[in-house]
């Protein structure tokens, strides 16, 4: 099994912290959010791993030059421009359609968030339902939530702020849900992805499930989970590893 790392944004939100580096190479209690990931991946068997990178993108490259890629094979996907996820995952659609494991389900994860998510929990169960996407989702407060149906299947989302729903598919009876950043795609799902330039991989998958394509909700509210999007978060976090034995 192969992953992606989504590690290519400014991380504007984590100011200060991303001041002199990327989010990437931001730390909680001495390892960068970077190395947690990699880390996590690792301990899963994955060792072939594609990470894109923008801002501060040199000091990614030199980070995990120092630390023997810890023990990884890794590329990089350097964007000039941000691709946001969508966009980033299909310049990187490359390194997932070749080899000979070019047909295994492979992970993309957020860098920007630490878990304590099943991995392989979540792959049997994609395998299992044959969805092109399975989405590790949370019952958990948010700004924007995807809607699924009564199979846990995704027929839409919700913006909070804007007080609209999007369907994309009809169902009598819908469950909200917190997405978590990490998720298990097909390989066969890049090819379907005919969006161009940046865009968002939730706007991909909205639209496959309109044309009748399986994109599935794991649960995932037994797990720890937490986004890394402010210093606060970040703080909070470090605490919960101290005093928690979460992760490490």
């Amino acid at each position: 099994m192969r992953a992606m790392v989504l590690a290519a944004g400014l991380g504007t939100r984590l100011r200060p912290l991303t001041d002199d580096r990327p989010k990437a190479l931001v730390e909680i209690n001495g390892r960068t959010l970077l190395e947690i990931t990699l880390r996590r991946l690792r301990a899963f068997g994955i060792h072939d791993v594609i990470i894109n990178v923008h801002h501060f993108a040199d000091l990614v490259v030199a980070y995990l030059k120092q630390n023997g890629n810890f023990g990884m094979r890794i590329e990089i996907s350097r964007e000039d421009l941000l691709l946001d996820t969508g966009g980033g995952l299909k310049k990187a659609a490359w390194f997932f359609l070749s080899g000979g494991d070019k047909d295994q389900p492979f992970l993309l994860h957020n860098v920007d968030v630490i878990s304590t998510i099943d991995f392989g929990h979540m792959l049997r169960y994609q395998q299992e339902t044959q969805s092109i996407a399975t989405l590790a989702v949370q019952h958990r407060t948010t700004s924007r939530y995807l809607l699924f149906d009564e199979k846990g299947l995704l027929c839409g989302r919700r913006l909070v702020k804007a007080q609209t729903d999007e369907r994309v598919r009809a169902s009598e009876k819908t469950r909200e849900y917190a997405f978590s950043g990490i998720h298990v795609i097909s390989p066969r799902m890049l090819s379907m992805i005919s969006e161009e330039g940046a865009f968002s991989i939730i706007s991909s998958y909205l639209r496959l499930a309109e044309e009748g394509h399986a994109i599935s909700a794991f649960r995932a509210d037994r797990y720890y989970w937490r986004d890394l999007g402010t210093p606060e978060s970040v703080a909070a976090a470090a605490n919960d590893v101290a005093t928690q034995s979460v992760l490490l």
